[in-house]
């Protein structure tokens, strides 16, 4: 009988924490091993579910006062629609495929995907595109508001309103 799959995460902050989480990995690794094949995986942190749970309210804000341009015309689209859309200025790119039918099939970028760090990037793309399209943030979007203000990273400032339009 195969013993059940087990994962193990060890997450390193810090130049100065590698030395000791080395160490745990080695010791993991000659432990697993006696088990069989080992994989050992290096990655970013995922997003985290405050940030999923920030997101869909945003979405629902934007998509209950701006009008998307569907085919050609004005159209009050779903969230899941806007959220392809910033997903898509995101990345300044836009993948199409051809479809069996030979219609083209847009491929989006899945949020689920996404590290910590991209998605907060999507997060600061919807406050921007919110500011300068005075959308008035619910509640919900408006919680954990400072948590995702951008640094100004890049020089870049945003200008950001809260629920009257006054600036933030």
């Amino acid at each position: 009988m195969s013993q059940p799959r087990q994962e193990v995460e060890v997450v390193i902050k810090e130049r100065h924490e590698l030395g000791a989480a080395m160490n745990i990995i080695r010791d993991l690794i000659q432990r697993g091993l006696q088990a069989g094949t080992v994989v050992a995986r290096l990655g970013r942190p995922g997003r985290s579910l405050s940030q999923n749970r920030k997101l869909w309210p945003m979405l629902k804000d934007v998509s209950m006062q701006q009008q998307l341009v569907i085919n050609g015309v004005a159209v009050w689209a779903r969230p899941e629609d806007w959220k392809d859309v910033f997903t898509a200025s995101l990345r300044h790119e836009q993948r199409v495929a051809v479809g069996i039918d030979g219609a083209p099939v847009f491929l989006g970028l899945h949020t689920s995907k996404m590290n910590k760090a991209e998605f907060s990037d999507l997060i600061e793309l919807i406050y921007a595109y919110g500011s300068q399209h005075r959308i008035r943030w619910s509640e919900k979007s408006l919680a954990h508001f400072d948590r995702y203000r951008p640094a100004d990273r890049q020089g870049i400032e945003y200008e950001y309103h809260d629920q009257r339009g006054q600036v933030a």
